[in-house]
């Protein structure tokens, strides 16, 4: 039973980090359609951003007008 736990906790953690890469990858490709090559910093925080962070930033791309403002705090959280 410890080995099969083990296992379905790893397919988890790999399927998680899958899926947020995914997100990375997706995220970066629409902010350099919209804003151009991105810098460094840009990467970085993509990089080491939670799933929570990569949607809530996905959503304000939608509605920002400059590369900055997507990753400024939003007023209403």
């Amino acid at each position: 039973q410890g080995l099969q736990q083990g296992l379905q906790q790893g397919l988890q953690q790999g399927l998680q980090q899958g899926l947020q890469q995914g997100g990375i990858r997706v995220l970066r490709r629409q902010m350099t359609q919209r804003f151009g090559e991105l810098p460094a910093w840009v990467e970085t925080r993509l990089r080491d951003a939670s799933p929570e962070q990569l949607e809530a930033w996905a959503e304000r791309l939608l509605v920002v007008s400059r590369l900055e403002e997507v990753f400024e705090a939003s007023g209403g959280h």
